[in-house]
């Protein structure tokens, strides 16, 4: 087979030799092979690999959708060490909530800019109640019923069923019904429960994650899912937490894309200081591409990546870069670099720099436009 040939000459790790087998003959690669494919020295084989799946699956198509994301408030009474976005202290001074007059106007603006999507996440708020929730997704609808809404992590839907004392599915239902579109995949940090007892104590572990996602799934939402990464995890337990999406994903179908966040550093109570590297953001976009054949899309996020790692990013797997965002929040209050919103057009330049063809698409992949 050339292709095998020419990539067995090409690699400088013969550890990769069995692995470039499996992923050729389409095998599905092991918990061992996304060890060897994280500790390997040779990225050009590893991103040569990964980009041969994602055109196989897309193409040269990488997606880009115009959003915004709206963040409600940021008082929250979870705490987690490595968020530098919410605060428990009400009387803090970066402390906010906004009005269903501020979140409608967020949208105005956003659909004025031709946005499809709004994309809510934000603190659970101590005071708010459910009806408080299920009303910025019902004013939401009834103002700009061609929004797709796509609102609330697992940990936010975790939180509403019991102010609500709901079932996960009830909570759903009633979400739905006002107008929820999708879940997004926050929340779902590190799966591993050593590293959830150091970085999130207080937020539900990976079984009620999944099993939410799960459940949407079986309610006829889709949803995203990622993966926090470059924080106190070992590259062990990031193959784990890929693994248990693809066994998820294998159940229900349901999830559209994974996306892998880097972690942002300043200003949390973690200690970790180092942003990750270019060659770690690579390497987990490539390795999440070769583990997860199941799942469509990876996503260049390059609000976390930075526009330069999240374009090369589209030659090592990525085939999606989110969006315009507008209005980012919580990984710019981490420290993220990247301006907090995208134009249009300059998402469109940067894919194709990278030899991709651009396609403006709706949160669940309908085609809107091709750029050829």
């Amino acid at each position: 087979m050339k292709t095998e040939r020419s990539l067995l000459d090409f690699c400088t790790d013969k550890n990769l030799y069995p692995v470039i087998d499996k992923v050729l003959s389409g095998e599905r690669l092991t918990f061992e092979d996304g060890v060897k494919l994280f500790n390997t020295n040779d990225l050009l084989t590893l991103g040569t690999l990964a980009n041969l799946k994602k055109e196989e699956k897309s193409g040269k198509y990488v997606y880009f959708v115009i959003n915004r994301q709206i963040n409600p408030t940021n008082i929250c009474t979870l705490g987690c060490k490595f968020c530098a976005f919410a605060t428990i202290d009400k009387n803090d001074p970066k402390a906010y909530e906004m009005t269903i007059n501020e979140i409608l106007e967020k949208a105005k603006y956003a659909v004025s800019q031709g946005a499809s999507e709004v994309h809510i996440v934000g603190g659970l708020h101590p005071d708010w109640q459910f009806e408080d929730y299920l009303n910025i997704i019902k004013s939401l609808k009834e103002n700009f019923p061609q929004l797709h809404i796509k609102a609330f992590t697992a940990v936010e839907i975790d939180y509403l069923s019991k102010l609500a004392e709901l079932s996960y599915e009830e909570t759903i239902v009633a979400l739905k019904e006002a107008g929820l579109g999708s879940l997004p995949g926050g929340g779902a940090e590190i799966f591993s429960s050593r590293v959830r007892r150091i970085i999130a104590p207080e937020k539900i572990g990976w079984k009620k994650y999944l099993e939410i996602h799960k459940t949407a799934h079986k309610l006829g939402l889709k949803s995203t899912t990622t993966m926090l990464y470059g924080h106190v995890e070992t590259i062990e337990e990031r193959v784990d937490h890929i693994l248990k999406i693809r066994e998820a994903q294998d159940e229900t179908g349901g999830f559209t894309c994974f996306i892998p966040l880097a972690f942002q550093p300043e200003n949390n109570d973690l200690g970790k200081t180092e942003h990750t590297s270019g060659i770690d953001d690579l390497k987990t976009i490539a390795v999440s591409r070769l583990l997860l054949d199941n799942v469509p899309h990876i996503k260049s996020y390059w609000v976390m990546l930075g526009e330069k790692i999240a374009q090369i990013a589209l030659n090592f797997g990525a085939d999606d870069m989110d969006g315009t965002v507008m209005e980012e929040k919580i990984a710019h209050f981490a420290g993220a670099k990247s301006p907090t919103q995208q134009q249009k057009e300059r998402l469109i330049r940067l894919i194709k720099e990278a030899d991709k063809i651009p396609v403006e698409r709706d949160t669940l992949y309908n085609h809107i436009k091709i750029y050829e």
